[in-house]
């Protein structure tokens, strides 16, 4: 008998093998659209928590501070006594023992010594250099009686907004039960009333709450950043366009290049101590001025200013170098009407966000003693001035109620100011950049 060879049938056992394979796949493919899923949540989440804690932020900010926008003011009637009054020198007159004579004339039935402090204690102090200003613009007022609207005490102000309750006991609040009576009398005559702050937007700071303003921190911001842009713009330009267009590669270039990198992530309070050490106690500049503040943030925004700049460089092409080149301009010529022209925007746009971070700067300024009490507002450099982030930090850490929303409100007008230089920053990116 002959026996035939059999060929060993593998169509089965192939056939398996390719859909063991098909399902390691598809059972793998599914794990990473699970691991896929996963992390498009995460992502998700984090965004959503992201969005919840800045929205809880900006609602305690504003919740606040807007009600320091409004303050209570007081009428009196003043009658503006000659014989209380100097016409030949209006200034140096008693305007205090004149505005507590009309409060006398309000509350007649108070008499012992006490109650007229409590009594007085309802107005604030600005009163009698609200009186003396009325009086020096217009001396012809003198031996009349004029109706002023003058400044509530902040006790008085927080009670009318509501932030000191009239349920708790006279104890536990800083206005008396007499003094409740008092203000409850003045709301029935129609004498008390809230109205827009203006004192907030045109005044410096104070001891006194609702005597206190921005004014002098906004000016002297407006100082120090006017400082900051006029150095660290033509010298950060300057200093990019030669490290990226005329600078020989090499290790001295090298060296500068990973110090600017590294200066950039230096934290603030280091370029205070520099300031402290070299501006003040090497150079004798004068302490808590805008011109030491500026040259402080100089340094601070230089590195940012720079490495932005050198990207705005490197994003124009190559092309347009060799054409500029190419039809015989130099290479002077080329940088200076070809490619600065280009990357000019991209440079402006790193020099607005420079700036809006040195508008919130506090750490170098306070080492330059820019933390001082500070009443008059700065006319110029080297006048004594706050900015802003030290107005907030000083109102911050004051014990009053008051000053809590002023704190909250001076957040806000600096966070209008920061959101209006990043969205000129991208309007300038969005409008003049070029896409290759």
């Amino acid at each position: 008998m002959s026996s035939v060879a059999k060929k060993p049938s593998t169509g089965a056992s192939g056939g398996s093998g390719r859909e063991r394979a098909i399902d390691i796949v598809n059972r793998r493919l599914a794990k990473r659209y699970r691991v896929e899923k996963r992390f498009r949540f995460y992502g998700l989440c984090s965004i959503i928590a992201s969005v919840v804690f800045l929205a809880v932020l900006l609602t305690s900010i504003v919740g606040n501070g807007y009600t320091a926008f409004f303050q209570t003011y007081i009428k009196l009637d003043v009658a503006l006594d000659a014989t209380m009054l100097d016409r030949a020198d209006p200034g140096g007159s008693d305007y205090q023992g004149i505005i507590k004579k009309s409060i006398n004339k309000l509350y007649p039935e108070v008499e012992d010594r006490r109650s007229k402090r409590e009594l007085y204690a309802l107005f604030s102090s600005g009163a009698a250099f609200q009186l003396r200003n009325t009086v020096m613009e217009n001396p012809d007022l003198i031996g009349t009686t004029v109706t002023l609207w003058v400044p509530a005490d902040d006790d008085v102000d927080m009670l009318m907004k509501g932030h000191i309750k009239r349920d708790v006991p006279e104890s536990g609040r800083r206005l008396s039960d007499k003094q409740l009576g008092w203000i409850d009398r003045l709301a029935v005559e129609d004498r008390i009333e809230k109205r827009f702050n203006v004192t907030f937007f045109t005044a410096g700071d104070s001891r006194e709450p609702e005597l206190s303003g921005i004014w002098g921190a906004v000016k002297g911001s407006f100082f120090t950043l006017l400082i900051t842009l006029v150095l660290s713009f033509p010298i950060g330009l300057a200093a990019a366009v030669y490290l990226e267009e005329f600078a020989p590669k090499n290790l001295a270039t090298d060296f500068i290049e990973v110090n600017i990198n590294n200066l950039a992530a230096v934290p603030s309070i280091v370029f205070g101590l520099l300031g402290l050490a070299v501006f003040l106690n090497f150079f004798g500049m004068p302490r808590s001025t805008p011109l030491v503040g500026g040259l402080v943030l100089t340094l601070m925004t230089l590195p940012t200013i720079i490495i932005a700049s050198r990207a705005a460089l490197k994003a124009v092409p190559p092309s347009i170098r060799e054409a500029a080149l190419g039809v015989g301009s130099s290479k002077m010529q080329m940088v200076s009407s070809h490619v600065l022209p280009l990357a000019l925007p991209g440079m402006l746009t790193g020099t607005i966000i420079g700036m809006a971070q040195a508008l919130g700067e506090t750490a170098p300024l306070l080492m330059i003693g820019m933390v001082a009490f500070i009443v008059d507002v700065p006319g110029g450099f080297t006048d004594p001035a706050a900015v802003m982030p030290v107005q907030i930090y000083l109102w911050a850490d004051s014990p009053e109620r008051a000053f809590l929303e002023r704190t909250s409100a001076a957040i806000m007008v600096l966070l209008a100011f920061l959101i209006l230089m990043n969205a000129t920053a991208v309007v300038m990116r969005k409008r003049f950049e070029k896409r290759w």
